[in-house]
């Protein structure tokens, strides 16, 4: 399963602390071997200040051995520094357990107002603001997040936004209410982010859509954990230019998630043809089983081959980080979406092939269509005896059956101008209202 992994690839957009979830993962499916995940595991935490993790990594690897003296210099160094950045902010600390003040902290949201009620009534100092962001840094490098988190959002508030670490702190506080697993907090983060990256100039439109990118890709924790995260992956995604621009850029292996966001959301059946345009545009440099379903079910109309593309899908979604809790809906939507296109060709079919197609058993394709017939997801009957599902037919609603028949009018009125043009002098032509071949 090593072949569809994407660790590698989205591990290039994540901080360091973000890996740490992905690796254990990896671990637990044994997709690597352990030896290999620990040598891992080890080499991105000796970036990190996490030296205790790092010793029990080494110890895991090396049993027997002394921990290195390096390892054992660096913990005692990280923790005078801890203690040193802690010290430097004492008299914050102190006012911060004030009442009064975090009342106000509370209920202000205009930072300059709290800063000017800190300075006038408690002596705040403006310059150990940047004390507050070091202390911050310091305690997420050592995996301190909820406090790194309380500090931030203290700098945060305080700090204007051009500040030379106001970018950074929330880069910071996603990625802190992220690994706590706080995903309200996290899409308030997200949301913010998103708001600074796409109403600022950094100087550079390479910046820009590296910073995008970089989004993206922590988003995924947001979006395949917090409850709303299937519209809002779709939303944001696939729907917004600026970032499907990114995506296609840098990261079209993203496309993956995007597909299992729409398949798994039968609430939003027309975001399909979207998709397969995005698909069949960015099919020449990223295809994985999901994609490759999607393509065979909606574009080639090949049942048997979407049907082997499937089977791939379950082995993909098994072994990937985000994927793996949608395993069972998306592969139930899957069926779902192979057998009502297959029934939008036919309209009377064998309940043995139906259970061939959806790689299912003869009973359990019986008892599958049943319950989509009572669950009134199914206009069809079952005949038992024959062993055929017979579909309905539909009838149109008066409303549409108007857009139905009004479908065609855009096309039809551009080849009514285009023959015009042909038979009529240009001058003519210069007459014609702009918007009389505009759609409505």
């Amino acid at each position: 399963m090593a072949k569809w992994d994407l660790t590698p690839k989205i591990a290039q957009y994540l901080d360091r602390h973000l890996v740490f979830p992905l690796l254990e993962f990896m671990s637990v499916k044994e997709i690597y071997d352990e030896r290999d995940m620990l040598l891992a595991k080890l080499d991105i935490v000796r970036n990190t200040k996490m030296i205790d993790f790092a010793i029990d990594c080494h110890k895991l690897l090396y049993p027997g051995t002394n921990i290195p003296e390096e390892l054992l210099d660096k913990r005692a160094e990280v923790v005078s520094e801890l203690r040193h950045n802690q010290d430097a902010i004492t008299y914050i600390r102190d006012i911060l357990k004030d009442p009064a003040v975090t009342k106000q902290i509370e209920q202000t949201r205009d930072g300059r107002t709290l800063l000017d009620f800190l300075v006038k009534s408690k002596n705040f100092k403006v310059e150990s603001l940047d004390s507050v962001y070091v202390l911050a840094k310091s305690q997420y490098e050592c995996g301190i997040y909820q406090a790194a988190t309380e500090y931030l959002y203290l700098y945060r508030l305080l700090v204007p936004s051009s500040d030379k670490n106001y970018l950074n702190a929330m880069w910071g506080q996603l990625a802190a209410e992220i690994l706590m697993q706080n995903w309200d907090a996290a899409l308030d983060d997200f949301n913010r982010l998103k708001e600074y990256i796409d109403t600022s100039s950094f100087g550079s439109p390479l910046i820009t859509l590296m910073q995008r990118t970089w989004l993206i890709h922590w988003s995924l924790f947001v979006f395949f954990n917090h409850p709303k995260g299937q519209d809002l992956i779709i939303d944001t995604l696939l729907f917004q230019k600026e970032n499907l621009n990114a995506i296609q850029t840098f990261c079209p292996h993203i496309l993956r998630y995007i597909t299992a966001a729409v398949i798994t959301n039968k609430q939003r059946p027309t975001v399909m043809k979207e998709l397969v345009r995005v698909i069949q545009q960015e099919t020449y440099q990223y295809r994985d089983p999901l994609t490759e379903f999607v393509e065979c079910l909606y574009v080639n109309f090949d049942f048997d081959r979407a049907q082997q593309k499937l089977r791939e899908c379950e082995d993909v979604l098994s072994n990937d980080f985000f994927l793996v809790s949608w395993n069972d809906l998306f592969i139930e939507n899957s069926r779902l979406a192979i057998f009502e296109t297959f029934c939008s060709i036919h309209q009377c079919l064998s309940l043995q092939m139906l259970s061939e197609k959806l790689n299912m058993s003869y009973i359990e394709a019986e008892k599958w269509i049943v319950n989509l017939i009572r669950n009134a997801r199914l206009d069809a009957k079952i005949d038992s005896q024959l062993g055929h599902v017979v579909m309905g037919t539909k009838k149109l609603s008066p409303h549409q059956q108007l857009i139905e028949k009004t479908k065609q009018l855009f096309g039809k009125t551009n080849y009514f101008f285009a023959n015009l043009e042909k038979r009529q002098p240009a001058s003519h032509l210069e007459k014609v209202p702009h918007w009389a071949v505009q759609p409505f």
